[in-house]
């Protein structure tokens, strides 16, 4: 194959999807031909040769590892989907619900990952002595921004988020909090000068890019938290382990100098 062609499909979650799912059908296709025809009288067995195929293929164009346990259950799940005979508006109802609580994650890379509350008791410690200004870009269901909220009522809270469903949750969570104002739009362009601390919960894909932000917006002083996900090739200024199940750290930094 093409050796530009593999980075190309691997920055489209959509076009790496198709590639994998049309490469494991081909794939499925010849071991049923030469080598097992008879699992094609078994539709289970037969998606689940398929299902794990596409995960081979699309572990081969350098998908990230959750991309290839989708393609492992995808089609053994709609195999299994069909024996329940259910209406078919039910399954459009579910596609148009995960649509509003993902929206286009395959263009902003950014999955719904929400911090729980020894994330945010830790973040509190992080925060300015005196009266700030906080973002979290990309708030999810605004949970970690009403819990500092709360305990910092000297402090203003911002949150943006894009995907419909959690920016109405969160916006209806925050209505009598005062120092909390969730807005719906796209981080990308809300400025970070105004910001003393600036926190984000993203994906590796968009910190280099969000690290260029920072560094061209954010003031002299100010403090970038990411949760999870380190800038490549910059040294934190200090990374903090959170004591949760999921062993959470936070990578501090310094973007204004």
């Amino acid at each position: 194959m093409n050796q530009g062609l593999i980075p190309r499909l691997s920055a489209s979650p959509v076009a790496g999807a198709i590639a994998a799912q049309g490469l494991g059908s081909l794939l499925a296709l010849a071991l049923f031909f030469f080598i097992m025809p008879e699992v094609l009288r078994h539709p289970l067995p037969a998606a689940a040769v398929q299902g794990s195929c596409a995960a081979i293929a699309s572990h081969w164009l350098r998908a990230p590892k959750w991309w290839q346990a989708i393609h492992l259950l995808f089609l053994p799940l709609v195999v299994l989907a069909q024996s329940l005979q259910l209406p078919p508006w039910l399954w459009l109802v579910g596609f148009v619900l995960l649509l509003l609580i993902f929206w286009r994650t395959d263009r902003s890379r950014v999955p719904l990952y929400l911090s729980n509350a020894t994330t945010a008791s830790t973040l509190a410690t992080l925060l300015p002595a005196t009266p700030s200004y906080v973002l979290d870009a990309g708030c999810g269901d605004g949970g970690l921004l009403l819990r500092l909220a709360r305990a910092r009522p000297d402090c203003e809270f911002v949150g943006i988020e894009h995907a419909p469903l959690p920016w109405l949750w969160a916006r209806l969570r925050a209505s009598a909090q005062t120092n909390l104002h969730i807005r719906h739009g796209d981080f990308w362009r809300q400025p970070l000068a105004p910001f003393d601390l600036v926190y984000a919960f993203l994906s590796p894909t968009p910190m280099p890019r969000f690290w260029l932000k920072a560094v061209e917006e954010m003031r002299p002083g100010t403090r970038l938290v990411s949760n999870s996900f380190a800038v490549p090739d910059i040294e934190p200024e200090q990374v903090i382990g959170v004591t949760d199940r999921r062993a959470t750290r936070l990578y501090c930094y310094r973007p204004g100098g």
